[in-house]
């Protein structure tokens, strides 16, 4: 996500066009070449595993593979989607069927939709959410775009190396023209698995910082600070309770009017400091709304509004899957400040009261590396990038390091101009 919209705490498609097979083995692995020597960008070579296993020598039966490319297919697999979305423990809220499938709404493009399906005995035990982008060759991303902050596959965590190995031989055939480019992946996702049963040609390159505490009450966050400024932490929170904020947990009928609130919050906060533009679109408010309402439906998705004398002064919304709880996005009425409340310190004590005793063991920050998040002393995690092609496409994937290390050089500058 990004800088202004974090807190302290985190289209019909063409006609369908799905296919079944049983998925054919991998062929024989060779050693990845290095990268280019010319990218300045950090990119490491990760060396090819041995070539998978038959899918029956694997797992005593056969799996079977599906590419969606259809709006209303993708609809229709909400139940099986989400009951793996359940079994893959690791997998981040923005693998939730609703979110993805509401971005495809707002955000896709028809006849680009490439979701990769593995089956076993009828049931849905992997899934990767693609589409088909050109950047400049062909290259096959995850859905979800920029205002996710993790991409993942799914992988039943019943048998993971048997999914992961179905999926990887899955993928390959899906990937015949395209490089597979995996942005934002978090530690510990479900692509690490894939990408080690990947037979060619491989990448791993540095993505976004992000920082994350323990899903703990407040109390034990502040007892992680020095004794100083746990103290002055306390004052705000005592001031707060001075001032009689409320708080209010939106039910999910009343979720579309209360993210048009928190939105209109968002951009008075950062009204002429510089609002992320795309966060004022229609298409955004269209898919926050759409995606918040079925996801806090089921328990994956928490709106908290903040009231003074019964007027909705802050508003907050957490995303939530198996392990994380991740603060997306926030607004907050200028007139807080004036207040002298410390806002950011408002939704942290909201956010560890409402995740700890969950079940939950990480409260995120989401993307972003900002001063003022590590007051909280918190673990400072790397996503990955991971490229992945056919032997016959390593030139498209050396273009596409090339192309990450000029953007990044591009961003170093920009950052030292600021800077000075």
């Amino acid at each position: 996500m990004h800088t202004e919209s974090r807190r302290v705490t985190g289209m019909p498609a063409a006609a369908a066009r799905t296919r079944s097979a049983a998925v054919s083995p991998a062929p024989s692995a060779s050693p990845a070449p290095s990268a280019s020597s010319g990218a300045s960008v950090s990119s490491t070579s990760l060396s090819s595993s041995p070539s998978a296993p038959s899918a029956s020598s694997v797992s005593g039966s056969v799996f079977t593979t599906e590419v969606c490319r259809d709006l209303g297919r993708f609809a229709a697999l909400a139940p099986d989607w989400h009951a793996l979305h359940r079994r893959s423990r690791n997998a981040t809220p923005f693998q939730n069927h609703a979110w993805l499938h509401s971005w495809w709404v707002s955000y896709g493009t028809p006849g680009r939709l490439r979701i990769v399906l593995v089956r076993r005995a009828g049931q849905l035990v992997a899934a990767a959410p693609l589409m088909l982008v050109h950047r400049p060759v062909p290259v096959l991303v995850p859905l979800g775009g920029t205002i996710s902050d993790f991409s993942d596959v799914l992988l039943d965590d019943r048998r993971p190396e048997a999914a992961s190995a179905a999926l990887a031989r899955a993928l390959r055939e899906v990937a015949r023209t395209s490089v597979i480019d995996l942005r934002e992946v978090r530690p510990g996702a479900a692509a690490e698995r894939v990408v080690a049963c990947w037979s060619g040609p491989r990448r791993r390159l540095a993505d976004s910082v992000c920082l994350e505490l323990p899903a703990v009450p407040m109390d034990e966050l502040l007892g992680r600070l020095a004794s100083s400024r746990a103290q002055r932490f306390r004052a705000k929170l005592r001031k707060l309770d001075a001032l009689g904020i409320d708080e209010r947990v939106v039910p999910e009928d009343e979720i579309p009017l209360a993210v048009a609130r928190l939105l209109e919050l968002h951009r008075l906060q950062w009204q002429g400091r510089g609002v992320t533009a795309e966060h004022l679109s229609t298409r955004f408010a269209e898919h926050l709304s759409r995606s918040v309402r079925a996801m806090a439906g089921s328990g994956d998705a928490r709106l908290t509004e903040f009231l003074l004398a019964g007027e909705v002064l802050a508003a907050d919304l957490t995303l939530m899957s198996g392990t994380l709880a991740g603060g997306y996005l926030y607004g907050a009425d200028p007139g807080l400040r004036a207040r002298k409340v410390d806002v950011a310190t408002m939704l942290l004590r909201s956010g560890a009261r409402q995740i700890s005793g969950s079940g939950r063991t990480t409260l995120s920050m989401l993307r972003g590396n900002e001063p003022y998040k590590h007051h909280w002393r918190p673990e400072t995690v790397r996503n990955q990038r991971y490229l992945l092609s056919r032997p016959c496409l390593e030139p498209s994937l050396r273009l596409l390091i090339g192309h990450a290390a000029a953007r990044g050089r591009a961003a170093a500058l920009v950052k030292r101009m600021r800077r000075d």
